[in-house]
């Protein structure tokens, strides 16, 4: 059966693919490692990595497809930069908090529901109720709700929600 997603999030680690795909389908349900290949002989001279070793991993987070290479250091392919980064979407505060615990590693990173975790990946874990309470049609409700969370880290949906109403 063919693989019916258009476009695959490819990501680019030193040497942690595995590890990486291990942790992360621990914490996503619906979620499985598909494939792992590796490194044939042929490669070793441009690729730096031994015959043998883990190349790349194919997994499915909650049904979406990844792929994760060990590619070796490269300056260039660097995870640190925010400028990518994987939205969680969240119906209740019990999954922000699962979520935030198990992927926020570095805490002078996280802001406004952004965080990284010990890989260097960067996350949004977000309410799907933000959406709604930032489209009110009431622009003093979205100042306050705009103002609330940008003083927060993990997101609180109560506190949110207290925003919108004037509380």
């Amino acid at each position: 059966m063919a693989n019916l997603q258009k476009i695959t999030p490819f990501v680019w680690f030193e040497k942690d693919a595995e590890k990486a795909a291990e942790y992360y389908i621990s914490i996503f349900e619906n979620s499985k490692i598909k494939r792992v290949q590796k490194y044939p002989k042929s490669a070793e001279e441009v690729s730096g990595q031994k015959a043998g070793s883990v190349m790349s991993v194919d997994l499915e987070l909650d049904g979406v497809n990844f792929q994760f290479l060990n590619g070796g250091k490269i300056p260039e392919f660097d995870l640190r930069s925010s400028a990518i980064s994987f939205v969680v979407s969240c119906d209740t505060q019990e999954e922000i908090d699962h979520f935030w615990e198990k992927l926020s590693a570095v805490p002078e990173r996280e802001q406004c529901g952004w965080c990284v975790d010990k890989f260097g990946v960067t996350w949004q874990i977000v309410p799907t109720a933000l959406a709604e309470l930032l489209s009110s049609a009431d622009q003093e409700k979205v100042e306050r709700v705009t103002a609330c969370f940008l003083q927060m880290k993990k997101f609180n949906i109560k506190e949110l929600e207290k925003a919108y109403e004037g509380r």
